[in-house]
């Protein structure tokens, strides 16, 4: 029974355990507080989504996503620009030209910023060090032009935006993949071969050991063998003495074990 117990506690640890860890890395989960907007993705992992934050400046989205996940790197803060970098996606937050109250929210796979964006523009923005991480140390060699998606019409990226489809806002991660544990219910089959936690798997359900062939059983035993067995360990047997003999004083001079 102890086993048992032990085996439920895992399972429903093991959830929690999956989404703590889930919690701790990644991205920021932006597609539960923003809407997605546009989408361009080809193939060897370039993607970028867009989503926007109404009636926002960009330094407050940089604030509530960096709060959210705390990026490797962040850009200095501006109106117009700003960059988070995770260890798998780059955030341009931009300030929607056509309408500038709202940011726009750009998140480029790493794949996505090598082959599109122009390098000496992020220079502006983010750290040597981490452009040469970002290019692989060959951003001298990039041929992209792409500044942005506020700018796509005169910065064109070598990808196209499209309006996503409703399959694609379900199937799309944003960026952070949410992990959901479950705990699987054992069938019939099972549960009649092996569920002793309690009655029907329920763990809160007192087991019916009726029909189940580990009962144990008190049998008394029969007469003959009480019988036997009384003569051989009562304890009103009457124990052989192992005093000393006693001495009859008589004439005959006999000594007489005692009974």
């Amino acid at each position: 029974m102890p086993n048992d117990w032990m085996k439920w506690i895992k399972l429903l640890l093991i959830p929690a355990v999956l989404l703590l860890s889930m919690a701790g890395c990644g991205s920021p989960a932006i597609g539960e507080s923003y809407p997605l907007e546009s989408v361009s993705t080809k193939d060897n992992g370039q993607t970028s989504r867009i989503y926007r934050a109404e009636n926002k400046t960009v330094p407050e989205v940089a604030k509530e996503l960096a709060e959210q996940k705390q990026p490797d790197e962040i850009s200095k803060e501006d109106a117009e620009h700003m960059f988070l970098i995770y260890p798998d996606e780059l955030y341009h937050l931009q300030q929607d030209q056509a309408k500038p109250s709202d940011t726009l929210i750009e998140v480029d796979t790493k794949e996505y910023v090598r082959e599109n964006y122009d390098s000496s523009f992020l220079q502006g923005y983010i750290l040597a060090s981490v452009l040469d991480d970002l290019f692989d140390g060959h951003k001298k060699s990039s041929k992209g032009s792409y500044r942005g998606y506020s700018s796509k019409d005169i910065y064109k990226p070598t990808g196209s935006y499209h309006v996503p489809s409703e399959a694609e806002k379900k199937t799309a991660p944003p960026i952070t993949k949410e992990g959901t544990g479950s705990i699987t219910k054992r069938s019939d089959s099972k549960k009649k071969s092996s569920a002793k936690v309690g009655q029907d798997g329920n763990l809160f359900k007192k087991q019916d050991t009726s029909s189940s062939g580990s009962t144990g059983k008190i049998i008394r035993s029969s007469d003959s063998n009480s019988s036997v067995s009384s003569k051989k360990s009562s304890v009103f047997t009457k124990p052989k003495s192992k005093s000393p003999p006693r001495t009859k004083v008589g004439s005959s001079g006999r000594i007489t074990k005692r009974r």
